[in-house]
């Protein structure tokens, strides 16, 4: 258990000895090995099954040999283990400006991509399988006075426009938002998603990331962001064809579904 979290937390197991061996070459964890055992000791031993249990009574350490159990196990000390590498760094903050005409070209299919203005590409694509919310979007954004500027992240060119989180299953991941979308005074990052997967659990933590991402970038000096405000928008499918369909614009649509700090939306302010 201890060299599966230490070693080989940062990617999930794989039938490929090649890549599995590459994996143990790059651990994520080389040190503090004796206190993550104290750990998983402590914790099936306090407060894996909800009660007191010995391992070496009775043979019980033969149930933490089940799959189901080593998965529970690993699932929740990598996953706090994660968490726990997330703390927040107070001081001054070192900004890298990067911008998305670093990359100069991308390369899309003219029967799956949309003519724009508003964007650094001429064209900007979207899914050929199930991708008519996103290409809808693309075409209300170029078509709505309020936007200044837009583009579609491309997950393999723009890879520096990624945000991380802690996936459900315990490993850390890393995701970008399908669109930047520029009005005065405020950048947008969008995710649309389709409506059966606005419940997701990887849904709800990439919401986490991104809220975070957002507050300190809010935190800079105003010429440092853009003099705008940032904000994280999670898109379902079902409202943007209601607003689109009530003829609400860009900003207004954007603004409804900005999603923000748990704190606020429970009426709590940090103080």
């Amino acid at each position: 258990l201890v060299r599966r979290i230490g070693e080989l937390m940062s990617q999930p197991l794989t039938a490929s000895s090649k890549v599995y061996a590459n994996q143990g070459q790059f651990p994520h964890l080389q040190v503090n090995k004796p206190q993550i055992a104290g750990w998983v000791d402590r914790y099936v031993r306090n407060r894996l099954f909800m009660v007191s249990f010995d391992p070496l009574d009775d043979e019980n350490w033969r149930v933490l040999l089940t799959d189901t159990v080593t998965g529970h196990i690993i699932k929740v000390m990598a996953r706090n283990l994660l968490e726990a590498e997330e703390k927040r760094i107070e001081g001054e903050s070192e900004v890298a400006i990067r911008k998305l005409s670093e990359v100069e070209r991308i390369t899309v299919r003219e029967t799956a991509s949309v003519i724009v203005e508003k964007c650094i590409y001429p064209r900007l694509p979207y899914p050929s399988r199930n991708g008519g919310l996103e290409k809808a979007f693309i075409e209300m954004a170029h078509s709505d006075g309020q936007v200044a500027a837009f583009c579609k992240i491309n997950e393999q060119k723009h890879d520096f426009v990624r945000l991380r989180y802690i996936k459900e299953d315990g490993l850390p991941g890393f995701y970008s938002p399908d669109f930047v979308v520029r009005v005065p005074n405020t950048v947008y990052l969008v995710e649309t998603k389709a409506q059966e997967q606005m419940a997701h659990p990887n849904v709800k933590r990439k919401r986490k990331a991104a809220l975070a991402w957002c507050e300190r970038v809010n935190e800079l000096e105003p010429q440092h962001r853009m003099d705008c405000e940032w904000k994280y928008v999670l898109l379902g499918e079902s409202l943007f064809y209601e607003w689109r369909n009530k003829g609400a614009n860009m900003v207004e649509m954007l603004d409804f579904a900005t999603l923000r700090p748990d704190y606020l939306v429970q009426g709590k302010l940090d103080l």
